[in-house]
């Protein structure tokens, strides 16, 4: 029986990804993955994050890609970078981008450079979508921006948001479900389980943070059963 996984921000930590998906929920090709973006950054090996998504992509598993907001500074320093070559100095976006943890994904492609990390990278995460739509769900890596008209034309706040309230008559009648803020695991679960008093679901745990209780996992959310499962941080 095919089922249905939600994993947000990965950060650099392909080791727990894989042992997520392969050991822990034992993926195969007839399930559906939501990624919900931040593939990269504060984690040791950003570049073995992607390689492996691409893995799961050219073995034609059935994944799907949101854009985070660490993928569009990656995006952003690599452009600047391009344009204008700064020799023995760095451009703001890559200044930017290093101070939300790029130093790290840099070293894993081996470069000191934004315009060095190969481009198929880039157009990979430039492919990767604002936001996906299910039935009853709304995936977007940060949330949305209900003030305006068309939350769905907005895709920077898509990214970058962290604060916003739903509306229903904006939102097709659907909930959102996100990352970009790490949450305590057991709010995340309270959320949940009282699914019908809240509009959101967020569920980024901060894989990163192992130094605080309640975070430091990397989460994967089953919409059809309601299941939350988490492994631990394996890469640092």
């Amino acid at each position: 029986m095919s089922q249905r996984w939600i994993i947000p921000d990965i950060h650099g930590c392909p080791r727990t990804l894989k042992l997520l998906l392969e050991n822990t929920l034992k993926v195969t090709k007839h399930d559906q993955l939501y990624f919900l973006g931040d593939y990269i950054d504060r984690g040791p090996d950003g570049k073995g994050v992607v390689d492996y998504l691409m893995h799961l992509q050219n073995e034609e598993y059935n994944v799907h890609f949101i854009k985070g907001n660490h993928e569009d500074m990656c995006v952003k320093a690599f452009e600047a970078d391009q344009k204008k070559k700064l020799f023995g100095g760095k451009h703001p976006e890559q200044k930017d981008w290093e101070a939300v943890g790029a130093k790290k994904t840099l070293e894993s492609f081996g470069v000191k450079h934004p315009r060095e990390i190969p481009k198929q990278y880039i157009d990979w995460m430039n492919n990767c979508l604002p936001f996906i739509e299910l039935e009853e769900y709304i995936l977007v890596h940060a949330g949305m921006n209900f003030s305006i008209d068309n939350p769905f034309e907005d895709t920077k706040s898509m990214m970058w948001t962290r604060k916003f309230k739903v509306d229903f008559s904006k939102s097709h009648g659907k909930k959102i479900i996100h990352g970009h803020i790490p949450v305590d695991y057991s709010f995340m679960n309270l959320v949940i389980e009282q699914n019908g008093n809240y509009d959101f679901i967020a569920l980024d745990n901060g894989v990163y943070v192992t130094d605080k209780p309640g975070l430091g996992n990397l989460t994967a959310f089953n919409p059809d059963t309601k299941q939350i499962l988490a492994l631990s941080n394996m890469d640092l």
